[in-house]
C-alpha cells in the first residue's frame, strides 16, 4: 500500500529535469508528485504551502469575466508579476487561479484540451494609476489560449495569427466587425496615452500572501530602460522577412506599430496583419482607472 503522493511545484522549464530524478505528472490534479522512493532527490520542488484563493487585496470582479484586448504599455514590457517572483511561486500562483476557476476559462468557460492546443493560462490584470504613476496587479485570471492570445493582441499580430484572435473577439463577446474595429481602435489610443508614462509596479496582492520578489522591477526609470533594451535587442534578433504584413492601415506608434484595423468580417479570408504591443489594460477607461468594455455574452461559440 502505498502512502499519500508527496507533491511538488515544478515550473515548465524544470519540468524535464524533474522528470529524470523521478517526477511524474497528474493529469487530473494538473501538478507533479514524487514517485515513490524519489522524494530526496526531488527536494529542491518539494510543495509550498497552497494560496488562498482569494489574495489579500485582490478584486476579483475588477474588468468583469468579460474578454477585451489589452495591450501594455511600451515602457513596462519585460518587467511584470510572472518575472519578478521565483518560477516555483509562480507555478503555484498558476495552480491557485486554475483551481478556483473550475479549470475553465474565465472569459469564455472553455476547459483545457492540450490535444487541440488549448490550455488554461494564468492573466493579471492591471490598474494603471495616472496620479501616483503606479501600475498595480488587482487581480489574476484564467483564461484559456485563444482568449489569452485576443488580450494580447499585438503579440497576435506578430505571430500572424491575428485574424484568428480577431474572429475569436468577436465570436466571444458578440462584437460586430465595426465594434471590433472601434474596440481595438480605442485599446491602441489608450496604449499610446499609457506608453508615455514611467510606471512604478505594485504587486501587494502577491506579496501580502507571502510571495517573495526575487528580482525587483526596480525605479519606473529602470523599466523604461530595460523595455527600450530588451525591444531594441528582439528586434535586431528577429531575422528578417519574419514579419507578417498588410497592405491595410498600419500606423507606427513608438518601438512597434498599433493594430490595424481590420474591414472584413473576421469569417472572410483575409490577409495578414501585423503589429505589436506586449500585454496591459483594457480599452474604454478613465485617467486614472482600466476597466473593461461590457461584453455582450461570455458563452464560447469556437466548437
Amino acid at each position: 500500500m502505498t502512502g499519500p503522493r508527496i507533491w511538488l511545484d515544478v515550473p515548465f522549464a524544470e519540468k524535464d529535469q524533474a522528470k529524470a530524478l523521478g517526477a511524474r505528472w497528474d493529469p487530473a490534479e494538473r501538478r507533479s508528485y514524487a514517485a515513490p522512493g524519489r522524494a530526496a532527490q526531488l527536494g529542491r520542488w518539494a510543495a509550498l504551502p497552497d494560496l488562498p484563493d482569494l489574495l489579500p487585496g485582490e478584486d476579483r470582479d475588477y474588468g468583469q469575466g468579460g474578454l477585451f484586448v489589452q495591450p501594455t504599455p511600451a515602457t513596462v514590457w519585460w518587467t511584470h508579476a510572472r518575472s519578478c517572483i521565483a518560477p516555483r511561486d509562480w507555478e503555484r500562483v498558476r495552480r491557485m487561479v486554475t483551481g478556483r476557476a473550475g479549470c475553465r476559462c474565465e472569459a469564455c468557460g472553455q476547459a483545457e484540451r492540450p490535444d487541440a492546443g488549448i490550455r488554461l493560462e494564468t492573466h493579471e490584470r492591471w490598474q494603471f494609476d495616472t496620479a501616483t504613476r503606479t501600475q498595480r496587479l488587482r487581480r489574476l485570471i484564467c483564461l484559456d489560449s485563444a482568449c489569452h492570445t485576443v488580450t494580447h493582441f499585438g503579440l497576435a499580430q506578430l505571430r500572424g495569427v491575428a485574424d484568428e484572435a480577431f474572429a475569436h473577439l468577436c465570436a466571444v463577446t458578440g462584437m460586430t466587425t465595426a465594434e471590433g474595429n472601434q474596440h481595438l481602435d480605442a485599446a491602441v489610443t489608450l496604449w499610446r496615452q499609457q506608453s508615455e508614462i514611467e510606471w512604478d509596479l505594485d504587486l501587494g496582492i502577491l506579496t501580502s500572501a507571502g510571495i517573495q520578489i526575487v528580482q525587483p522591477a526596480g525605479s519606473a526609470a529602470d523599466r523604461a530602460q530595460v523595455s527600450a533594451r530588451r525591444t531594441a535587442e528582439k528586434r535586431h534578433d528577429q531575422a528578417p522577412g519574419t514579419e507578417r504584413r498588410s497592405p491595410r492601415d498600419t500606423r507606427i506608434v513608438g518601438a512597434y506599430e498599433a493594430p490595424a484595423i481590420y474591414t472584413r468580417d473576421p469569417g472572410e479570408d483575409q490577409d495578414d496583419e501585423d503589429e505589436d504591443e506586449d500585454e496591459a489594460p483594457p480599452a474604454g477607461t478613465s485617467t486614472v482607472e482600466t476597466a473593461s468594455p461590457s461584453p455582450r455574452t461570455t458563452a464560447c461559440h469556437r466548437g
